[in-house]
């Protein structure tokens, strides 16, 4: 038998052409025709040693991050992949905030400025009304349950000299709001009660501050308590690295009691006393830069956000930007409910007139000319969506699914199923606490890190992003920005308006029998702006089409900020006199609803469609 002759592979045999001696800046997602020449290789070089790789790629298709670095790494050259986008994005802000920065660090214009002081601490440890003495107001009593529920920001004077403070929540549901808090703070006052000591949620306020490297000084509540031990907490606190100045150590510890008003003046004293040493100073001059704490849409007053300005000075009028919201300021509002016309480095103000609510822990900055805030903001929502922003990849903490709890089960593992839970009404909030409750068995415990009435927030999904949870809606609805939040960190929303059907969905993900989820697809959303009584008809909405395209006889849901109140079909849908089968994003128009007629401007219109999602 003749003998065959060993086939030759050939190897990929690099051109000549030197390599680049810089770093070289890449896109995600470059061609070959794009990768080679920056490389100084042509595209063919790059097809050919990613087919000796095992890769067949054309010359216009997207190449992932392992195949550039493979090839970059075959010819020795450094290289930093980067988000598309993010060059011209780099580039536009380099060109318009350059000079704005030199100006915030002129030494010369530097001023002092007041202490942004956090308060941390363990729930129910007395933080809100620790500022309430501060303040001489009651915030405590307008809480839910007289837990804070959102971070508010509040400025103080002692003594001609003011103070910034930031309250975040305390309970462990809010751990992402807690940490936004640290990142804009100089000095942390973390509470503890003198009658429980250290807590799980003491510890985490320590390393957030650590994190953030802000010193902390402690507040020793509730001495006034006949089983008050404040050597107890000392001694607490020192195994945690915070050691007391009264045992020899730096950490600053004032015993206080909010609720008969003893140490408060000691505790402001030594804020001072800290941000003098701290010698904390800014620039009023030029252009302000900022931190937003938290953003909402307000009916009414369009998309709102709580800012703290940390350098230059915020007016109204001036062109902003943060994240891709853009817009002119419309008003100021500070932290007692008056509008005011500028804001100072440290200062708290409410901002109105974003094009749409940034999202919290974006930087404010102010431009030239509305036209950059403009620019600035599109390129940055440009590339969000080149990015893949509603397919971002899993990330550590990105909320669980109800199917995985029978794979933790199977495993012998005893398994948590985290919930944050979503009610139209008190009532029902606790009746469907009170039956998920009781499907508890060895093997699974269910945790709530959220229970509370109204809409699915934004806040909602980035707090099951960074527990772990799966958000359940009971009779509520998440809005647009929701939805697309919870599809970038791949949080589960699932709504229900039957509590068995919730119920059932629960037991089901527990024996593996989890049936496949029908995909609601929110096809239109329109936003009510007017009503009209027609004689014989009833209640007409007037309406304007935000999002999508409104059909007649679609699905549909009316939502009351974030509550659905009624389901049905549109019986109507009406272009000025005209009937017509569809209305396009943008477009006014009038819908009459079958069975309904309690419509008020403001409420949200929402067409859908179900279709079926069988599991893999």
């Amino acid at each position: 038998m003749e003998e065959l002759e060993p086939i030759q592979v050939s190897t990929y045999v690099p051109s000549s052409a030197p390599v680049p001696d810089q770093e070289v800046i890449i896109e995600r997602g470059s061609t070959p025709q794009e990768v080679g020449p920056k490389l100084n290789r042509s595209a063919g070089d790059v097809i050919r040693f990613l087919f000796l790789q095992g890769e067949v790629v054309t010359v216009a298709q997207s190449l992932s991050d392992d195949m550039i670095e493979l090839f970059a790494a075959e010819l020795g050259a450094r290289i930093r992949l980067v988000d598309p986008g993010e060059e011209q994005e780099a580039a536009l802000q380099a060109r318009y905030f350059a000079e704005a920065d030199a100006e915030a660090e002129d030494e010369a214009s530097l001023r002092h400025r007041p202490p942004v002081v956090t308060v941390m601490g363990h729930v129910d440890h007395g933080k809100t009304q620790l500022l309430d003495r501060i303040r001489a107001t009651d915030v405590v009593s307008g809480e839910a349950g007289g837990i804070t529920q959102h971070i508010g920001a509040y400025q103080v004077e002692q003594d001609g000299r003011t103070i910034t403070f930031i309250d975040t929540p305390g309970h462990e549901a809010f751990t992402a709001m807690r940490a936004r808090g640290a990142q804009v703070t100089d000095i942390v006052v973390l509470v503890v009660a003198a009658d429980d000591g250290v807590m799980p949620q003491t510890l985490e306020a320590i390393a957030h501050a650590r994190a953030a490297d802000v010193p902390i000084i402690v507040a020793i509540n509730k001495i006034d308590r006949a089983d008050a031990d404040p050597n107890r907490v000392q001694q607490q606190l020192s195994e945690q690295g915070l050691v007391p100045e009264s045992w020899g150590g730096d950490t600053i510890t004032v015993e206080v009691s909010a609720l008969q008003n003893l140490g408060i003046d000691d505790l402001l004293e030594q804020i001072n006393v800290l941000a003098e040493v701290l010698e904390l100073r800014a620039s009023p001059e030029g252009r302000a830069r900022g931190t937003v704490l938290e953003a909402n849409l307000d009916i009414g007053r369009g998309p709102v956000a709580t800012v703290i300005v940390q350098s230059g000075t915020l007016r109204v009028g001036d062109p902003i930007v943060a994240g891709s919201a853009w817009g002119r300021v419309r008003a100021l509002i500070d932290d007692r409910g008056d509008q005011v016309k500028e804001a100072l480095p440290s200062m708290p103000v409410q901002v109105l007139g974003f094009s749409e609510p940034p999202i919290a822990g974006d930087e404010l900055r102010v431009t030239a000319e509305l036209s950059v805030a403009e620019t600035i903001g599109e390129a940055r929502e440009q590339r969000a969506r080149f990015a893949g922003y509603a397919q971002a990849p899993v990330v550590p903490g990105a909320g669980a699914k109800l199917e995985d709890i029978f794979e933790q089960i199977q495993r012998g593992e005893t398994t948590t199923l985290t919930l944050v839970l979503k009610a139209d009404v008190q009532g029902s909030l606790e009746a469907v606490t009170e039956s998920l409750r009781k499907l508890e068995r060895d093997e699974v415990k269910v945790a709530f890190v959220n229970r509370a009435v109204g809409g699915i927030t934004e806040n909602d999904v980035q707090l099951a992003a960074a527990s772990n949870a799966t958000i359940i809606g009971f009779n509520v609805r998440p809005n647009r920005r929701s939805r697309e939040l919870a599809e970038a960190h791949r949080v589960e929303i699932r709504t229900y308006e039957i509590i068995y059907k919730l119920i059932e969905d629960i037991e089901a993900a527990m024996v593996g029998m989890l049936a496949p989820t029908y995909e609601e697809v929110v096809t239109g959303e329109a936003e009510v702006r007017e009503v009209f009584r027609v004689p014989r008809v009833g209640a007409v909405a007037g309406c304007y089409v935000r999002n999508g395209v409104i059909t007649r006889g679609s699905k549909v849901r009316f939502l009351r900020d974030g509550v659905v109140i009624w389901k049905g079909a549109i019986s109507s849908l009406r272009r000025f006199k005209d009937d017509v089968r569809s209305v396009q994003t943008g477009f006014e128009c009038g819908v009459g609803l079958t069975d309904f007629q309690d419509l008020h401007q403001g409420d949200i219109i929402e067409t859908y469609e179900e279709r079926e999602v069988p599991r893999t």
